[in-house]
C-alpha cells in the first residue's frame, strides 16, 4: 500500500514539474505563436488584396486591348444569348472582336454562341454587343462571369439590355412567346459581388429594389402589343445548372413567385445595378419547363425554338434601342 502512494506521488509530482515548465517556457514560444498567426492573418490579407489588384489590373487591361484596337466608346450592351446572335445583320458594324483575341477575357463555351464582340452603331447609339456570354457552369468564377459586363461600363456603357433563351413556369406564357423582367430571385447563385468591394465600381450594398428600368420595360410591351408580338412581364430565376431542373424543382421555383428559369443573367443584372446601370432584360421562351408538359425538351428542340423566335426579338430590340435617350 505504501508503495502504491509512493509511485501515486512520483506521478503526481512529475506532472506538476511538466506544467510547471510548459507555463515557463511557452513565454518565447507563445509569443512566436501570436507572431505567427499575425503574419499568417498578414499573409492572408496580403494575399486578398493581391488578388483584388490583379483582378482590377485585368479590368483595365481588358479594357485597354479594345482600345487599341477601336476607339469606340459604347452607350449600350447589349448580351444576345442562345439562337439569338443574329441582331447583329441589323447593325453598321464598326469592329468584330472574338473573345479570344482579348487576352483576360473569359471565353465562352456554351453552343449556339459565337463568342464574339461587336461595335456598333444602330439608330444613333453606340453598341457594344456580346454574342454570347460567360456562364457560371462553364466553370468560371462570379467574377470571371461578370468581368465583360464590367470592362464594356469602364468603356462608357451605362444602359444593359440583356436576353436569354429560357423555360417557363408559367402556364400562360409558351414557347416562342417573351416576358419582360420586372423582377428576380438570385438566391440561388453565388454573388458576384462576394468579396473585397472594388469601390470605383460601385459601392458595398446595392439596393435592389427598382432593378429593372420601368421606362424601358414600358417600352418593350409597347413594342410588343404594337407589332402583334406577345409579351408578358414576369419574375426570373437563375440558377447553376448546367443540369436542367427536376419536376420537383419546378414546382419549389414557381411556389416562390417565379415565372420563367435558366441558367445566367441575373448575375449579370447584379454586376450592372453595381455599377449604376439601367438595366432591361428580355426572356425568349425555348420550352416549357421540367414537369409543365409531357412532351420533354432538349438542347436542340430549345435551338429550334430560339430559331423562330429571333425575328420577334429583333423587333423588340430595334424599338427599344431607338426609343433610348441620345
Amino acid at each position: 500500500m505504501r508503495r502504491s502512494l509512493s509511485v501515486l506521488a512520483a506521478c503526481v509530482a512529475a506532472a506538476l514539474l511538466v506544467a510547471l515548465v510548459g507555463c515557463a517556457v511557452p513565454a518565447a514560444e507563445k509569443k512566436e505563436q501570436v507572431s505567427g498567426a499575425q503574419a499568417s492573418t498578414a499573409q492572408a490579407s496580403g494575399a486578398q488584396t493581391a488578388s483584388e489588384q490583379t483582378y482590377r489590373e485585368r479590368l483595365e487591361s481588358c479594357a485597354n486591348q479594345i482600345r487599341a484596337i477601336s476607339d469606340f466608346k459604347p452607350e449600350v450592351v447589349v448580351v444576345l444569348g442562345t439562337g439569338l446572335g443574329g441582331f447583329v445583320d441589323d447593325l453598321d458594324v464598326k469592329a468584330t472582336i472574338p473573345y479570344a483575341d482579348i487576352e483576360g477575357w473569359p471565353a465562352s463555351t456554351a453552343p449556339e454562341h459565337a463568342g464574339n464582340l461587336v461595335l456598333a452603331e444602330y439608330h444613333g447609339h453606340r453598341l457594344a454587343v456580346m454574342q454570347g456570354r460567360i456562364h457560371y457552369y462553364e466553370g468560371y468564377s462570379m467574377e470571371e462571369v461578370v468581368l465583360p459586363m464590367r470592362v464594356l461600363h469602364k468603356l462608357g456603357a451605362n444602359t444593359a439590355i440583356l436576353t436569354n433563351a429560357v423555360g417557363s413556369m408559367n402556364p400562360e406564357f409558351r414557347v416562342g412567346e417573351f416576358v419582360c423582367v420586372r423582377d428576380q430571385i438570385s438566391s440561388f447563385i453565388p454573388s458576384p459581388l462576394i468579396g473585397q468591394n472594388i469601390d470605383e465600381l460601385g459601392d458595398r450594398f446595392v439596393g435592389m429594389t427598382g432593378a429593372f428600368d420601368q421606362e424601358l420595360q414600358d417600352t418593350v410591351l409597347r413594342v410588343g402589343g404594337e407589332k402583334g408580338i406577345p409579351v408578358h412581364s414576369g419574375v426570373y430565376i437563375e440558377v447553376t445548372g448546367p443540369q436542367y431542373e427536376t419536376p420537383a424543382e419546378i414546382a419549389m421555383y414557381r411556389s416562390l413567385g417565379a415565372d420563367t428559369i435558366a441558367m445566367s443573367m441575373a448575375d449579370e443584372v447584379l454586376a450592372a445595378r453595381h455599377m449604376g446601370m439601367k438595366v432591361c432584360a428580355i426572356n425568349c421562351i425555348s420550352n416549357m419547363a421540367a414537369g409543365m408538359e409531357e412532351e420533354g425538351f432538349s438542347e436542340e428542340s430549345i435551338g429550334e425554338s430560339m430559331k423562330q423566335a429571333a425575328q420577334n426579338l429583333r423587333t423588340l430590340l430595334d424599338g427599344l434601342v431607338s426609343s433610348l435617350s441620345a
